[in-house]
């Protein structure tokens, strides 16, 4: 156990729900998602395997749920091989500093989300003032510390491989944070978006309680760079998948999930960046 690694001194419980909390699917054999309050994880390998990756650790004080649903999956007793990130944002690493003193694993990130995972810099404060629904509006209770994860951490190769997951790419999507990641598995087309992109309306309480699908923009009061959080949806739209896990919202296929996020590359200004705010 590392007990150098902690927590910012601001994680706390946020009490925010959705109806599809504590909700999982599987997409595939060896996919699997899980909804942690408002945020999904997902599990990486084929039920009761014992090689296996987390994507993302959930949110704040999670990890017991995170642990409760992996030993569901893969038996009593599942640890995965690493968990690897999208990013650093409180709600993908909220259980993540408990989940390593248990399982004492590495986890990978792109190197511009290392100052964030090891307590050297805050990310910019929530946007409080960003055009949006009352999540944007109580955005200032949500942690922005950095956590400090240690020797844990390790970064995703520059060959755009995923070590031990040789199907996947890992793909550099920033402008919700500057070293924001998507995940892609060319042979059934299917994308782990992270927060580039989402298939909810991230500032709205009732569409986030109801997981209202549509496909959106990354979540306005954290997003801090624009013009790259189009570029890298345009950058994801051009792989043409076929299906995504989004890091909120519902999984989605098929037409209405191209057409959406046809839609959004097209009139990106209009459906995602909002009218003002101080990252605008």
């Amino acid at each position: 156990m590392d007990k150098q690694i902690h927590e910012g001194s601001d994680m706390k419980f946020i009490p925010m729900t959705s109806l599809q909390s504590k909700m999982g699917q599987a997409i595939a054999e060896d996919v699997y998602y899980y909804t942690d309050q408002i945020v999904n994880i997902i599990f990486i390998g084929e039920p009761n395997s014992k090689k296996w990756f987390l994507v993302d650790a959930g949110m704040p004080k999670s990890a017991p749920e995170i642990v409760s649903a992996a030993e569901e999956r893969f038996g009593e007793g599942a640890k995965p091989e690493a968990i690897i990130l999208t990013h650093g944002h409180f709600d993908h690493v909220g259980g993540l500093v408990a989940l390593l003193r248990k399982w004492d694993v590495p986890v990978y990130a792109h190197e511009a989300e290392f100052p964030y995972l090891t307590g050297e810099k805050s990310y910019p404060e929530p946007d409080t003032t960003v055009e949006g629904g009352m999540l944007a509006k109580i955005s200032a209770i949500y942690p922005n510390e950095p956590i400090d994860i240690g020797f844990h951490l390790k970064a995703l190769p520059h060959d755009f491989q995923i070590p031990g997951l040789n199907e996947w790419k890992w793909i550099h999507t920033p402008g919700h944070s500057p070293g924001h990641v998507s995940f892609y598995r060319e042979k059934d087309g299917l994308l782990i978006s992270g927060d580039a992109f989402i298939t909810v309306r991230q500032d709205s309480f009732y569409k986030v309680l109801l997981q209202k699908a549509e496909v959106n923009g990354p979540p306005r009061y954290l997003t801090t760079d624009w013009i790259a959080a189009k570029n890298s949806v345009v950058e994801l739209q051009r792989l043409q998948p076929s299906r995504v896990i989004p890091g909120h919202g519902m999984y989605l296929e098929g037409k209405d999930f191209k057409n959406g996020l046809a839609h959004l590359v097209e009139n990106f200004e209009e459906i995602a960046v909002p009218d003002y705010g101080k990252y605008i």
